[in-house]
């Protein structure tokens, strides 16, 4: 049964190329309903990821592994977009700023997200 707490928006823009915008919270309930959503678009051939998160209210320690996991189920690159300032910081801390492309968000000087 997908979650309440997260929704996830695809759009495919091109061949290979996959965009999941999610809205909500990424957290121990909602992170196995995006794990299994890339898994099922790897096995239609979708290699790029890019997942928007300037909708997320929250990211936990699960959903930074949901990020992981998807990086290490494919070959092609996974790119977090819209990422806040807090969220930016945890990628930081635990090194996954490294292992994945990460584009910032607009956040504004008290941590919130700038329309955009």
């Amino acid at each position: 049964m997908p979650s309440r707490l997260l929704s996830i928006e695809v759009t495919r823009p091109q061949a290979g190329h996959v965009r999941l915008r999610l809205t909500g919270e990424l957290d121990f309930d909602t992170a196995p309903e995006l794990i299994a959503a890339a898994a099922q678009l790897r096995r239609d051939g979708y290699e790029q990821f890019e997942v928007d998160l300037n909708a997320v209210t929250l990211c936990d320690s699960s959903g930074l592994s949901a990020f992981v996991v998807i990086h290490r189920s494919g070959t092609g690159p996974i790119r977090l977009t819209g990422v806040s300032r807090q969220l930016q910081q945890l990628l930081d801390r635990t090194g996954l700023a490294e292992l994945l492309a990460v584009d910032p968000g607009t956040a504004t000087v008290d941590g919130s997200q700038a329309a955009g």
